[in-house]
């Protein structure tokens, strides 16, 4: 068995890719849109796993969207999409200046979580230790949920 991928229901392709590509830094790997059922499917790679991406030997984020209108509700019930990063505070104030909400800063510098436009929990997670406490990251409080 191999994991192939995650997949994500989204209202807009163009805040969803301003969110997954232009703040958290993924890569459109490939596109299918299905006139007949009326949808278009994106698979995109985090940054580390595009080489692998691209001969299909890593899991990928599928983002679903449906052409008819629909509401979706329950992102938070869905759980969440975990990433690895190399900073976690440089990666929070890359995403944070790009206009994402913090929800859940890395006061602990190890963890972090932002939203999705569709309210897909996102989770950033330091790479190996976590990194000293700093601020304002330390002191900051939550906004939301996440």
């Amino acid at each position: 068995m191999r994991y192939l991928h995650t997949m994500v229901r989204i209202a807009d392709v163009d805040e969803s890719l301003k969110f997954y590509c232009g703040a958290l830094g993924m890569r459109e790997m490939r596109r299918v849109d299905n006139e007949a059922g009326r949808f278009t499917l994106i698979f995109l790679a985090a940054p580390a796993d595009r080489r692998r991406a691209a001969d299909e030997k890593a899991p990928l984020l599928e983002l679903t969207h449906n052409w008819d209108p629909e509401t979706y509700t329950g992102g938070r019930n869905f759980g969440h999409l975990a990433f690895e990063v190399d900073d976690i505070y440089a990666t929070c104030q890359d995403i944070a200046d790009k206009g994402v909400t913090i929800n859940r800063p890395p006061r602990d510098g190890r963890m972090a979580f932002v939203k999705s436009p569709d309210g897909i929990s996102i989770e950033l997670l330091q790479n190996g230790s976590a990194l000293e406490p700093r601020e304002p990251w330390a002191s900051m409080a939550n906004t939301g949920n996440w």
